[in-house]
């Protein structure tokens, strides 16, 4: 499976994130959820926090997302 590529991300003022893919919008986070995403990002490989949080990242991995930690 290749590798996510093609996020974006911008921060607004009133403590918002939008993602985009290849210039579409794929998701919008605001309050705690965007400070959540904002401190993964900074921490990880950002296209694939992207992939993750807009869920494009589920093509036949399901099963294995959901035995990770973070979902338990």
């Amino acid at each position: 499976m290749p590798r996510p590529s093609g996020f974006l991300y911008e921060q607004h003022g009133d403590a918002g994130v939008t993602i985009t893919h290849r210039g579409r919008p794929a998701g919008t986070l605001r309050g705690g959820r965007a400070e959540k995403f904002l401190a993964e990002v900074e921490s990880g490989d950002a296209q694939l926090v992207m992939a993750r949080w807009t869920g494009a990242y589920k093509h036949g991995n399901e099963r294995t997302a959901r035995n990770h930690p973070r979902n338990r």
